[in-house]
């Protein structure tokens, strides 16, 4: 099943997603270089808007995501990515909690804490998603669909 939200025979949510991964999970690698140099305030500073940036990507990937999510027929496979959806609107509340608690000035772990859960279910989410394309062929195009570009 090719993906009905794609340019150019290429899905654009497998496009975008790689962003707002790359970016939250750098976020949590920042803090923890922050615990391990505390002297350098700046780790955090990177985190905070590394995470900030995951945020917004991770909003602007879930459109085209859903377009191709409201796109699945088969009820199996409708089921997986509604759980992969289900999982990233909460990743992206745990994220968006972080962020305001630490704009907020909260000098606990507690935000740490939230950053290594969102990106333990960043894992699980993307486990998902590489369940719907690999397994069941979710966006990808049939051999016998691909046209001369």
């Amino acid at each position: 099943m090719s993906s009905p939200a794609s340019f150019k025979g290429h899905p654009i949510h497998s496009v975008l997603v790689a962003f707002p991964i790359g970016l939250l999970i750098f976020s949590l690698v920042c803090d923890l270089l922050g615990l391990v140099y505390p002297s350098n305030s700046s780790w955090g500073t990177v985190a905070f808007y590394s995470m900030v940036g995951g945020i917004i990507g991770a909003l602007l990937a879930a459109v085209p995501g859903l377009v191709d999510l409201l796109a699945i027929r088969d009820p199996q496979v409708k089921k997986i990515g509604v759980s992969h959806m289900v999982i990233n609107l909460v990743i992206v509340a745990i994220f968006v909690v972080d962020a305001w608690l630490r704009y907020s000035g909260n000098e606990s772990r507690f935000p740490i804490i939230l950053s290594i859960l969102g990106v333990a279910l960043l894992l699980v989410s993307g486990w998902l998603g590489g369940e719907m394309v690999y397994v069941h062929g979710v966006a990808v195009e049939p051999q016998g669909d691909r046209r001369e570009r």
